[in-house]
């Protein structure tokens, strides 16, 4: 007997869809590659009333850092909290066996910060979004 299969879209992601999904694409990568050994972490900037006001997060995975998001309000930028930020995920990262670090980042965002830092653009996504690029970096550790 021959099953059936079709295809429909799921308008809100579940658990089941993300297990199957995402479980079985992981359980095929470690097949491949070996337990990536996944974790993510995150520093955040408080105020004095200990309210988060901006950060960082990122993961680990297969000796690389991936810098997910980072964030600061416009009134913290320049003074010197990004380059904290990055500073310690790197370091963190480092402490896991981390070689390498990699993201990505809008023309309009960090561009020139991250080139600051030794990363280096590796590739980019012209007019995504229109009128601006996405563009992607990498660093050795």
């Amino acid at each position: 007997m021959t099953t059936e299969y079709h295809i429909s879209i799921l308008e809100k992601m579940d658990d089941q869809a993300w297990t199957v999904i995402g479980g079985g694409l992981h359980q095929f990568n470690v097949q491949q590659a070996g337990e990536p050994h996944g974790k993510t972490f995150c520093f955040g900037v408080f105020t004095a009333e200990g309210a988060l006001v901006g950060g960082i997060i990122a993961e680990t995975h297969w000796e690389w850092l991936y810098i997910s998001l980072m964030f600061l309000p416009e009134d913290l930028r320049g003074q010197g909290f990004g380059q904290r930020l990055l500073s310690l995920a790197e370091a963190e990262a480092r402490s896991r066996g981390a070689k390498h670090a990699y993201l990505d980042t809008f023309s309009f965002q960090a561009l020139g910060f991250y080139q600051k830092y030794g990363y280096e653009v590796i590739g980019s996504l012209q007019d995504f979004p229109p009128g601006h690029q996405r563009y992607y970096m990498q660093k050795k550790l």
